[in-house]
């Protein structure tokens, strides 16, 4: 959540206790109680989601599945002898800061090392790139043309203060869920559920705002069910999660429970984490063991923000005071994740990575989805890419002195 958008939900809380009652919200169903949240279904797609911090044992079946499909694929294949090395990726939120992502995507794959990830996870604007990510190269130039190409119009449509404070958001996202439709099709997912079917994930992460709770959603499960309905679903989670409170609309999910109809409201997963890999409770080095699978495994993980604090004298006002307070507590809370996800695969014998935004990066941004912003730091990423990109083996303040990178 970047500055600008954050200034935007302190003006919402402020304002809010003074206009309420006087709302003009569109009507919804009813929330699923909380003792039967746990039980909620998809209408006609069972088993596409699962809680992040819950029981992960469903979960954990079906990644052996996924193994033993990937298994079944590498015979047919010809592949003889141990289970090859895999790769995952894990793309955090950050806006228009996405454009690194794309960048850095775009640049590896013309080294010809960019591998094909086993695993792909995406928050808010991760979970934009997070499917053409999956897909490979062959979708590189629609990463570019949209981190490169577009201006506000072409996402936000803005409302006016009062309708904003009185509805469910202060912008419109209905030009983003018109352009993501436009790149979302129905054969893009018949091309997901084709890599589905090879034992491979792809994984996005929403919050459940009724609940309080992130829903980590198996897109290429999705996928398998095809049709209008499951691409309907699959755009709808990705706007999802990319939909900041107060600053864009949620969606608004239909969802049942012993045949009888509810709805979640669903908002950007970034604020229940920035970004995320495997939910911690599923140790995959113990679990493939089990199943006779020893295998190198290798994580990649983009942050698409800086690391490093960014100075700035505030303003002694309560705007300014609260604004940067909260966007100080997603800067930490993103540290916090990166520092969750390395303590996660040092336990499992995962191969960490990390890359971010670097603090010489300091082009001015004038406003969210700035093209000019976007199109200096598509070109940052990529050419650090091409230039053997500098990731880190440990967080900062993991690191001890004397450790750097590994390329």
């Amino acid at each position: 959540m970047t500055m600008k958008i954050t200034s935007l939900v302190v003006a919402l809380l402020v304002l809010i206790q003074g206009l309420q009652g006087c709302t003009m919200t569109p009507p919804r169903l009813p929330a699923v109680p909380s003792e039967l949240t746990a039980r909620a279904q998809i209408p006609g797609m069972t088993g596409v989601r699962y809680v992040g911090g819950g029981d992960m044992t469903e979960l954990n079946r079906v990644a052996l599945e996924a193994l033993q499909r990937e298994q079944a694929y590498l015979v047919k294949l010809g592949h003889k002898g141990p289970m090859p090395p895999v790769t995952y990726l894990a793309i955090s939120g950050g806006g228009d800061n996405g454009a690194f992502t794309a960048g850095l995507l775009n640049g590896w794959t013309v080294t010809g090392k960019r591998p094909e990830f086993k695993l792909v996870t995406g928050i808010s604007t991760g979970a934009l790139i997070a499917p053409f990510a999956f897909l490979g190269p062959k979708y590189d130039a629609t990463l570019k043309r949209v981190y490169t190409t577009l201006s506000p119009k072409d996402v936000i449509a803005p409302r006016s203060f009062i309708s904003g404070v009185l509805s469910d958001a202060m912008s419109d996202n209905a030009p983003l869920l018109k352009l993501t439709r436009q790149s979302v099709t129905e054969d893009m997912l018949k091309e997901v559920a084709a890599e589905y079917a090879k034992g491979r994930f792809l994984l996005v992460a929403t919050a459940d705002l009724d609940a309080r709770r992130p829903i980590i959603w198996d897109m290429g499960k999705i996928a398998t069910y095809g049709g209008p309905e499951a691409l309907d679903l699959f755009v709808k989670i990705m706007i999802a999660s990319a939909s900041i409170p107060g600053g864009f609309p949620p969606m608004m999910i239909d969802v049942e429970v012993d045949g009888k109809p509810y709805q979640e409201m669903h908002v950007d997963g970034g604020i229940m984490a920035q970004v995320f890999a495997y939910p911690a409770g599923i140790r995959i080095n113990e679990e493939a063991a089990k199943a006779g699978v020893t295998r190198e495994r290798k994580l990649y993980v983009i942050r698409n923000a800086r690391l490093d604090p960014d100075w700035a004298q505030v303003e002694r006002s309560t705007m300014s005071i609260a604004g940067r307070s909260i966007a100080s507590l997603i800067h930490s809370q993103g540290i916090g994740d990166l520092y969750r996800i390395y303590a996660t695969t040092q336990r499992d014998g995962v191969d960490f990575n990390l890359g971010f935004i670097p603090a010489s990066f300091n082009f001015p941004h004038k406003e969210e989805f700035d093209n000019e912003y976007m199109r200096k730091l598509y070109a940052t990423g990529y050419d650090m890419a091409l230039q053997s990109f500098p990731w880190l083996k440990v967080p900062p303040g993991f690191a001890s002195p004397g450790t750097t990178t590994g390329k």
